[in-house]
């Protein structure tokens, strides 16, 4: 797994919103990729009125929600961030990209996301007859990537989340709709959360993982579940990121992933080698301590981590 990165992405400017270009200028000496235009692709999940407004809200500088913002050149750098992504499906790489998308719904931008960059390549991916297991770490659920996905069977979202934070949804009954029943799987983690608590929840993501037995695995790569991070209240570090690459890389050979949040520019680029170095079966670049949770926190988390696999047994097996 490579980095693909394109100054493109610098174009979207938000000032000194926490999701802005220093995320991406944090990284040194990243080699430059030619990423195609996604447009072609966005039909795929967005509906044309949305496609429409974003673009206008672009041309007029106008902020699409609360929490999101627009610029003149924030449309070029979110139809490349698609195409970025569409090509790391292609490559098994990593888009390094911005705006994020696991927030975006199919008509509306929300929580910094314009269009969902991983849901349109997983729905094309699903398109051409492939089962993709959809994991997202980011510390915040992929909302709209989740409510893309929630009724079908052929695309399985997994999101490991804190409870509750934003978008306040993403519970233990929350397991998808008609032909999607049993095929989203939702595990939030209480407040301060530390490793522990994080590498548990994969372990349960991972087991239904192998019995639904993916052709590609897409990852919604966010790191703002970080100890250090700005807008949550976990305590993960940087060599959980790496085992979940680790992890991943055990039980998939078709992989790629995409960037969602992280907010500390200081460590965000630790969070993202570590998981590539996992995936590509390299040593740990930044080995930290690991966080342990209090006993509070792990009772909290040990209720909703048994509701999850009582709501999903009638579909998969945990041991």
């Amino acid at each position: 797994m490579k980095l693909i990165y394109n100054p493109v992405f610098l174009q979207h400017d938000t000032g000194m919103h926490p999701e802005n270009r220093k995320r991406l200028e944090a990284f040194e000496n990243l080699p430059v990729t030619e990423v195609p235009d996604g447009s072609e692709w966005l039909p795929l999940v967005h509906s044309t009125h949305h496609i429409e407004h974003v673009k206008a809200a672009c041309e007029a500088q106008t902020h699409l929600d609360p929490d999101t913002m627009a610029s003149p050149g924030t449309y070029e750098a979110a139809v490349r961030a698609v195409g970025a992504t569409v090509l790391a499906s292609e490559r098994g790489d990593f888009a390094l990209v911005r705006p994020p998308g696991h927030h975006a719904y199919p008509n509306r931008s929300s929580g910094f996301c314009l269009f969902n960059n991983v849901a349109i390549a997983a729905q094309k991916l699903a398109d051409e007859g492939k089962r993709v297991f959809l994991f997202d770490f980011d510390g915040h659920l992929g909302d709209g990537t989740s409510h893309i996905f929630e009724e079908t069977d052929k695309v399985f979202y997994c999101s490991i989340h804190q409870y509750p934070a934003f978008p306040g949804h993403g519970y233990v009954d929350e397991i998808g709709t008609g032909n999607g029943r049993g095929y989203t799987m939702n595990v939030p983690l209480p407040p301060e959360s530390g490793d522990d608590i994080f590498l548990d929840a994969l372990t349960n993501c991972m087991q239904v993982m192998e019995q639904f037995k993916p052709d590609v695995v897409a990852v919604s790569a966010g790191f703002d579940a970080h100890q250090y991070d700005l807008l949550l209240q976990l305590r993960v570090t940087e060599s959980s990121f790496y085992k979940v690459g680790q992890q991943l890389r055990e039980r998939s050979q078709n992989i790629f992933a995409t960037l969602e949040g992280g907010y500390n520019v200081a460590v965000l680029p630790q969070c993202v080698h570590n998981f590539i170095a996992g995936i590509n079966g390299e040593p740990m670049p930044y080995d930290r301590q690991v966080t342990t949770s209090f006993r509070s926190v792990w009772e909290e988390y040990e209720l909703r981590s048994h509701s999850v696999m009582g709501n999903l047994r009638h579909w998969w097996k945990f041991w």
